[in-house]
């Protein structure tokens, strides 16, 4: 899902473009170094550098801070200055493999080792989303906004057919009898591409088989428990299709035009995600339009979904060794990671939050704006997307394939064969 990675990274933190350098006026403090791919050409960066100056008035220290641009190259250089010697003493960096090698050569702090001074560090976020690290287990970075994926409603559609926008805890038996409802009622239940984009559905129907605890299980044959869960997300399509839920030429019809149904106030449900909440609002009257968590079954609480934060702030155990150094820069990442600066950067890209408290809307958010927020208040886990796994070719075979599945031109067990083949 290299497109939705890519779409996240422009509209999150995580948008991290451009390149600049900040240096702060020093009053009495010690001096701290930033390094961040919070860049020039970020929509966020106004506002990261607008706290960096609070930091600095507030406590009378320094910031140099300097940001790159988050591609591999940068990565390279981050890892290389740590590896000289050279790394700063906070860093804005990946999460996930990316920080293994820090990691794994001891040179960030874990959360726990940092609260064993100062207890209530990252003591406002829920510790099952901050995102332990795949080499540890352990946490490390304070994450601030990431994305996540869900489904877009049009109120007026569901309201001619007497259907209420879903909550909590729907499931998918409701659903399905609300896309009878809906398609009853003249209208499109499900605006979706299966030609196209059924990858965001995919995950939830996966997501559906297996919980969070199996999502990130890929297939090795077409008989073991994954291929099982993907063959029965696949048939949930084919089930769609037959029920007449899906646009007229969802075989050949693309994104944009299904997405046009839901503007046009011809269809019900799409999911999407978070970067497509500015996409409602250039298109239509985003007050028509709510999100809601995509129904669930078997061992998926509905307010489980796919989603993830993929960046946060390190300490380094450099800066953590130096008795004049430390308490600074926990008091920097407590700042950038506090409940008011993490919810302005989420009422910014309308992303998901570890933050235990609710991000409140800013005083002009608009109602598809206000549920967002409603929803990410609610979520129990984020799963990643499970294809980003994939290598590209078996990717592109197996979604390519979905619309042979829904219209009966192949089986699910087929397509995961000849997926597994690539």
């Amino acid at each position: 899902m290299s497109v939705l990675l890519a779409a996240f990274l422009v509209t999150g933190l995580a948008a991290c473009s451009g390149s600049d350098s900040k240096s702060g006026k020093s009053k009495e403090g010690v001096t701290i170094s930033v390094v961040s791919c919070i860049g020039a050409e970020n929509g966020s960066r106004q506002t990261y550098l607008e706290y960096i100056d609070k930091y600095e008035e507030e406590t009378g220290n320094e910031v140099k801070e300097s940001a790159g641009v988050a591609d591999e190259t940068w990565k390279a250089q981050v890892l290389a200055d740590f590896e000289a010697g050279a790394e700063p003493d906070v860093l804005y960096y990946f999460k996930g493999v990316d920080a293994n090698p820090l990691i794994e050569g001891e040179k960030v702090v874990s959360i726990d080792e940092i609260r064993e001074e100062y207890p209530e560090y990252a003591d406002n976020m829920k510790e099952e989303l901050i995102g332990a690290s795949p080499y540890d287990n352990k946490n490390y970075a304070i994450p601030v906004v990431g994305y996540w994926e869900a489904m877009f409603c049009n109120k007026t559609v569901l309201a001619e057919a007497g259907v209420e926008v879903p909550g909590e805890d729907y499931t998918w038996e409701q659903f399905m009898e609300d896309c009878k409802k809906i398609k009853e009622a003249g209208y499109t239940p499900v605006a979706m591409s299966l030609q196209q984009t059924p990858h965001y559905w995919f995950e939830f129907l996966v997501l559906n088989q297996g919980g969070p605890k199996l999502h990130a299980e890929l297939p090795e044959s077409a008989d073991d428990g994954a291929s099982q869960r993907w063959q029965a997300a696949l048939n949930d399509f084919k089930e769609m299709y037959e029920a007449g839920l899906l646009p007229e030429n969802t075989l050949t019809c693309t994104d944009e035009e299904a997405f046009q149904l839901l503007f046009n106030d011809e269809a019900a449900f799409a999911i999407d995600g978070s970067w497509k909440v500015g996409t409602f609002e250039d298109m239509a009257d985003p007050d028509n339009f709510a999100v809601a968590f995509p129904p669930a079954k078997g061992d998926r609480l509905t307010t489980d979904y796919i989603g993830g934060i993929s960046d946060g702030y390190y300490i380094t155990r450099k800066a953590w060794e130096d008795p004049e150094k430390r308490e600074a820069c926990v008091k920097f990442v407590e700042m950038l990671t506090g409940d008011d600066v993490v919810a302005e950067f989420a009422n910014t890209s309308f992303g998901i939050t570890a933050l235990k408290e609710a991000v409140p809307p800013v005083e002009d958010a608009n109602q598809l704006e206000v549920s967002v927020l409603e929803m990410n208040a609610k979520v129990t886990s984020f799963s990643p997307a499970v294809q980003d796994s994939l290598t590209g070719a078996r990717r592109d075979n197996l979604f390519s394939n979905v619309k042979n599945v829904a219209d009966g031109q192949m089986s699910a067990k087929e397509a995961l064969e000849e997926m597994l083949k690539k």
